[in-house]
């Protein structure tokens, strides 16, 4: 089976979240079963950097206003499309915006020009090349599914995942006739979406099958509190719609592996994770004594509830525990966070921006990490935590809800709790996990029972890999049908 991944990330090139590790590791998942991924990726400088030898598989002498060709390349062990076109995507700063965050006016032209040639693809436009299915990931390359149904790769079954519905793509009508598309799809049941385009909604609307990246997410997307003004069409599609939870790649998150980890360990050496929490209080700058460490790895948000972790950080502290905050975003919650630790030396850390690497010493040296998200499609730092024995503290939301098991009494008992889950999302039920966290953290056979299950949960892409192959293959029938 050949499928053909289009998105705008991928790790190990280029990541600004969640999304690139899964693009990622699904091929690699997916290899093992049979199923030969390829994506198309924009040439990002980055990317572009990453390999030496071009073979141009695809020509452009006119793309969204200049030259453009895709190149066949393989890293990482990954069968990679990466559309070369330096006027959309050879610039500085983020893939959406400069070096202050703000987006590039032209988004709108880049990623039409990303789905206009994973259309061609999809359309047999390389030589030698044809996917059984194409697999678009988030707006950036929703566009492709419309581009497939009003092309010639109408017949191609396809499906869209939704990583996060917050972020639509959504633009005015006036770019309508660059895009290339006959003017019937500028339709409701088309690309049209309030007046304007929708790329997000498009590719709703085209797809074949719909996936968001855990069951609940599936569901709360078709109310109107998650929908983001598409839970109309969701519901619409209802019965095309499934949620698949993502996996983490368990090669590069391994704690008995971990370069980034000062001192590896197992499940049954979790003494040996001491050399890592001492690492993290030193960068931190924490207090060293027996109190849990509870870590933040996040964007600083709305929607990640950072402001709601702000509100309450004195009495995080108040109830023992420690804090370890590693990230960035909006630049009010980064002064409030700041100044907590000014106000907490000691007993709140915090560092601005993003470290793969640090992130990878905090789950393996703290004692929990908290995740407050107003909501959480899928989240992957909860899988790390749960893979390396850093306890989660989640909001009962999405994908939160879908692989924390709480420990409730009934749970510690049955010796099946991996972490702590609150609702409703306000700082009250979020001071109430942490003082059951540090509760749990006083005895050794509980707080080594939630380390040792959370580090049995199979978050591995396996499980998940099959579900998206069952799909795939569902979508196959409907074709030959």
């Amino acid at each position: 089976m050949q499928v053909l991944s289009v998105t705008p990330e991928i790790f190990p090139l280029i990541k600004t979240g969640g999304l690139a590790d899964v693009t990622g590791a699904l091929p690699i998942a997916l290899a093992a079963k049979g199923v030969t991924m390829r994506t198309l990726i924009p040439g990002f400088p980055t990317v572009m950097a990453a390999f030496k030898k071009k073979r141009a598989v695809l020509q452009y002498p006119l793309l969204q206003g200049g030259k453009a060709s895709v190149h066949s390349v393989q890293l990482a062990g990954l069968e990679l499309f990466v559309l070369d076109a330096p006027h959309l995507f050879d610039r500085p700063g983020g893939p959406y915006g400069n070096a202050t965050g703000v987006d590039w006016p032209d988004n709108w032209r880049r990623f039409a020009a990303l789905s206009q040639v994973g259309g061609d693809i999809a359309g047999g436009a390389i030589s030698g090349y044809q996917p059984d299915i194409v697999h678009a990931h988030d707006w950036q390359s929703a566009m492709t599914l419309a581009y497939m149904r009003y092309g010639k790769a109408v017949g191609i079954p396809s499906m869209m995942t939704v990583h996060n519905l917050a972020f639509q793509g959504q633009f005015g009508a006036g770019i309508f006739g660059e895009l290339g598309l006959p003017a019937a799809a500028m339709a409701l049941d088309g690309v049209e979406y309030y007046g304007g385009v929708g790329f997000l909604k498009a590719g709703l609307q085209a797809a074949w099958a719909i996936t968001t990246v855990s069951p609940t997410y599936a569901q709360e997307i078709r109310s109107a509190e998650f929908g983001m003004g598409l839970d109309g069409l969701i519901n619409m599609r209802s019965s095309d719609l499934y949620g698949i939870v993502n996996g983490i790649d368990t090669g590069i998150w391994d704690p008995e592996t971990d370069k980034h980890l000062v001192s590896p360990y197992t499940a049954s050496t979790l003494k040996a994770r001491a050399p890592n929490r001492a690492a993290v209080e030193e960068r931190f700058s924490l207090d060293r004594d027996d109190s849990p460490i509870v870590c933040v790895v996040s964007r600083l948000t709305w929607q990640k509830g950072m402001d709601i972790l702000a509100l309450v950080v004195d009495g995080i502290v108040a109830t023992g525990a420690r804090l370890a905050i590693l990230g960035s975003g909006d630049a009010g919650l980064e002064g409030a966070l700041l100044a907590a630790a000014a106000r907490h030396r000691g007993r709140i850390g915090v560092v601005i921006g993003y470290d793969e690497g640090l992130s990878h010493i905090m789950q393996g040296g703290c004692d929990a990490i908290v995740i407050p998200s107003r909501f959480e499609p899928c989240g992957l730092t909860q899988l790390y935590g749960l893979r390396y024995g850093c306890v989660p503290v989640v909001a009962r939301t999405g994908g939160l809800a879908d692989t924390v098991i709480d420990a409730n009494e009934a749970a510690v008992s049955a010796g099946v709790a991996t972490g702590f889950q609150f609702a409703p999302n306000n700082g009250g039920a979020l001071l109430h996990a942490i003082r059951r966290l540090v509760d749990a953290h006083a005895s050794p056979a509980v707080w080594e029972s939630l380390q040792r299950q959370g580090m049995k949960a199979d978050v591995s892409w396996d499980k998940s890999a099959d579900k998206y192959v069952e799909l795939y293959r569902l979508l196959l029938s409907k074709r030959v049908a």
